[in-house]
């Protein structure tokens, strides 16, 4: 049954994947939506977004949208799916009025969620768009890993490796703390460059942030990380590192307060 009050896309993130961690305004965007939007690959396996959800709402409220979020290289087929889903989603306001979309980590940061309500606003103009924001793996894993992540008047820097080594090594080269995500694919290269600028010292990763198989591991422990893969045998060394994993390369402090 459709909602009165005018169609609503929210987008509400449910952070890295530990369900005590969704917001209580997250829980509850969910509970009161018609209908939840969790993306998925084409493979239909259930993503870290959906396993989270299906803590606080029934499957059968859950609608999976495929996006092409193992696709980076062919341009047109990714704008495809993100077509696509937009499109069921635009369906899903018209019929349903209020529609939750579940992300990973927070709505606003490197989310799927951005694609989706561009594609959204212009089918359904007249469709509202909201976000409640969610913890993110970098706030997770300081948490977790003991990596205090400002002070002072220290600057954050947050770099996807994806936009390319040189972007991280300029990063690093600066002051204050570098989180770097989506690293997984280049560890040995990131590892390289925390050598290189003097930032393996107090640096820390981790993988599968709340998540059964997580990881947490000083960062001088990335290379032969890399090295291993996430399991054993010969696929798990051309697998590498998980494509989601973050690091943290604190600021350089010398004393308590110095940053002030």
């Amino acid at each position: 049954m459709r909602e009165s009050g005018g169609p609503r896309l929210v987008g509400v993130g449910v952070g890295p994947g530990d369900p005590e961690l969704v917001t209580v305004k997250g829980v509850k965007a969910l509970r009161s939506a018609s209908v939840v939007v969790v993306p998925v690959m084409e493979d239909g396996g259930t993503g870290r977004a959906e396993a989270t959800v299906l803590h606080y709402v029934s499957r059968e409220r859950i609608v999976r949208v495929v996006f092409a979020l193992n696709e980076r290289g062919d341009r047109v087929r990714r704008e495809a799916a993100w077509d696509a889903a937009g499109e069921r989603v635009a369906g899903l306001l018209r019929a349903h009025g209020t529609v939750a979309f579940a992300t990973i980590g927070d709505p606003n940061v490197y989310s799927t969620f951005t694609y989706l309500a561009q594609t959204v606003g212009t089918l359904v103009p007249e469709a509202a768009v909201e976000t409640v924001p969610g913890i993110t793996a970098m706030q997770d894993l300081a948490a977790r890993g003991g990596a205090v992540l400002t002070e002072g008047t220290e600057p954050l820097t947050l770099v996807p490796v994806t936009a390319g080594m040189a972007v991280l090594r300029q990063a690093l080269e600066g002051p204050g703390t570098v989180v770097a995500y989506k690293f997984g694919r280049r560890a040995r290269e990131v590892a390289a460059a925390l050598r290189a600028t003097g930032r393996t010292e107090g640096a820390v990763w981790g993988s599968a942030l709340g998540l059964p198989q997580e990881s947490i591991r000083p960062a001088a422990e990335l290379e032969a990380a890399a090295e291993a893969g996430p399991g054993s045998g010969p696929a798990a060394a051309e697998t590498e590192l998980p494509y989601l994993s973050t690091l943290i390369a604190p600021a350089r402090r010398e004393s308590r307060g110095g940053k002030l």
